[in-house]
């Protein structure tokens, strides 16, 4: 059992500088509760108020608050390139007896981003722990598979763990495992590049299972400012390789002290300013479908420090995307 709930458009709250007019509006000004609203082909926003994953994980519970928190967040974020910003909603699973209700609400996420993608918009999703992964990818390949040929799927996750685990069932742990299981069964590539990897938080085997996928990996080591360009490099050597793109970040890709708020906070972590420049690059590609925010854990935050980075990021993405669609139908 999953439960969908509307848009709580109470939770969009933010200044309003009137004498400013139409370029002083902020998000909580433009956002709408209708996915079909007109202004076209900018993002609607999805929650996935679960961290179901996480628990099962042995994780630190709590990234079921984090849509709420990265919307309060987002609220007061100034109007850019993009201008067109639905937001569609919350899922989250329904516990039964000793039934957590996360299969059901990984589907019921798919099935909400499969309908975004047919509105023209792109689903942003806002998490929630990362088995938000699956869900996210699943909606993403319902898409893709109704129209025909084999799609050339690419997963860039930014991420200090390959969350390839074999376990006994779907955790915060597994999502990528899902992804490329899934991707075996419909005879599809598995083109998975994560970025931001810790070696000290990946067993040997994770790092076998990586090898044998093929999946291309980046270290949390390799990327600081000095490796940029190579960095930028191996992004856009993956994105050239791929026709769509599922861009999730994981929080705890960051350093601890940039965002304290999530399931395992990063000893080392990836700079801001690094993983900015690898969404603009991503979200500017033309190829971004779907994206999503996962591990965002208000109870662990300190000072909204994870969910203003988290809205950062959402809003980056936005501007990204949306600037690069207008220019392809400008040229």
């Amino acid at each position: 059992m999953t439960m969908h709930t509307q848009a709580d458009m109470q939770q969009w709250r933010g200044r309003v500088d009137a004498l400013e007019g139409e370029a002083g509006k902020r998000w909580h000004q433009v956002v709408s509760p209708e996915l079909a609203a007109p202004s076209g082909k900018g993002i609607a926003l999805v929650g996935f108020a679960c961290d179901a994953g996480v628990a099962r994980n042995h994780g630190r519970i709590g990234a079921s608050k984090g849509p709420a928190a990265t919307r309060a967040a987002l609220g007061n974020m100034p109007v850019h390139a993009c201008r067109s910003i639905v937001d569609a909603g919350d899922i989250a699973p329904r516990q039964q007896g000793d039934h957590d209700g996360l299969e059901e609400a990984q589907q019921e996420l798919a099935a909400r981003i499969d309908d975004i993608l047919s509105c023209g918009r792109l689903p942003v999703a806002l998490g929630g722990g990362h088995e938000i992964a699956f869900g996210s990818f699943s909606g993403l390949a319902r898409h893709l598979a109704a129209r025909p040929g084999v799609p050339r799927i690419g997963v860039i996750n930014l991420d200090a763990h390959f969350d390839l685990r074999m376990a006994e069932q779907a955790s915060s742990g597994t999502p990528f495992r899902q992804i490329a299981e899934d991707c075996a069964s419909r005879g599809w590539a598995f083109n998975y590049c994560c970025l931001g990897i810790s070696r000290f938080g990946n067993t040997e085997a994770l790092f076998e299972c990586a090898r044998k996928l093929g999946v291309r990996w980046r270290l949390d080591e390799e990327m600081s400012l000095l490796h940029l360009g190579e960095t930028l490099h191996s992004v856009q050597d993956f994105l050239a390789g791929v026709d769509h793109v599922y861009f999730t970040t994981c929080l705890d890709v960051l350093p601890a002290a940039t965002a304290p708020g999530v399931s395992a906070p990063a000893a080392r972590g990836v700079s801001l300013e690094v993983i900015e420049s690898i969404v603009d690059a991503v979200a500017g590609s033309g190829k971004l479908r779907v994206a999503d925010i996962a591990e965002l854990n208000p109870a662990h935050d300190i000072d909204q420090r994870t969910a203003r980075v988290a809205a950062r990021l959402v809003a980056r993405i936005a501007d990204a995307y949306c600037a690069a669609r207008t220019e392809d139908a400008q040229a």
